[in-house]
């Protein structure tokens, strides 16, 4: 089946063969849409009743104050879920929107046909809801990673936070993030230009190296 190789890769569709997937996602009613560069796939203030699967491309999580300033709250790259905890908790208003970062086709699945079994009993249903609920786990985690962040004072505490967290999640001191300096300012909460200023200043430190995404932490002493 198309895509299978990469929806193995899911979360979400763990132990499950191909055979039984291809019948799951006609029991899913699942559908595939290709979308545009800054394409909005979810509008704050919708009700949530998809989950979505980003098959190609990458797809934002963003959320906008009463005056406009917009937040990244992640950036979601194939084959990961979202709008999958919104979509569970079936809640009235969605309190983000989802937007194409790039051109990116994407998969939607009516929630209800997940956690509801259907009259056929697939073998594999139960599996599923498993799935989901290891997925929903984890994204928890990740959530209070970001408050971790934010809750930090000043925009060099929150940059240092989220390096930091990088570094030990890939086991090594140098990496590459998910943002450019844009993003990355909005993902803090910071304007960009006190942002560009801080990794100026932590560059002459001899904090750390960087290029465009690409980071590096230097010393560990001066990291405190």
């Amino acid at each position: 089946m198309k895509n299978f190789e990469l929806l193995k890769k899911c979360p979400l569709f763990q132990k499950i063969e191909e055979k039984e997937l291809s019948a799951m996602l006609d029991c899913l009613n699942a559908r595939t849409l290709t979308l545009a560069k800054n394409e909005t796939i979810f509008q704050e203030g919708s009700k949530a009743t998809y989950v979505g699967l980003v098959l190609s491309g990458s797809v934002q999580i963003v959320q906008d104050d009463f005056y406009g300033n917009r937040s990244i709250i992640a950036v979601i790259h194939p084959p990961q879920l979202f709008a999958e905890a919104f979509a569970c908790a079936n809640v009235e208003l969605m309190p983000v929107s989802v937007i194409a970062e790039r051109p990116s086709e994407i998969m939607l699945i009516d929630c209800k046909r997940i956690l509801s079994t259907c009259t056929n009993t697939c073998i594999f249903h139960q599996q599923l809801i498993n799935n989901l609920l290891r997925i929903v786990a984890s994204k928890n985690l990740l959530l209070q990673q970001k408050i971790e962040v934010m809750s930090q004072r000043t925009t060099r505490d929150k940059l240092m936070t989220y390096l930091l967290s990088q570094a030990k999640l890939k086991n090594n001191n140098e990496f590459t993030i998910p943002y450019d300096r844009q993003a990355l300012a909005d993902y803090l909460g910071v304007e960009r230009s006190a942002l560009s200023a801080e990794i100026g200043k932590l560059r002459k430190e001899g904090v750390l190296e960087s290029t465009k995404s690409h980071f590096r932490l230097l010393e560990s002493e001066k990291l405190s």
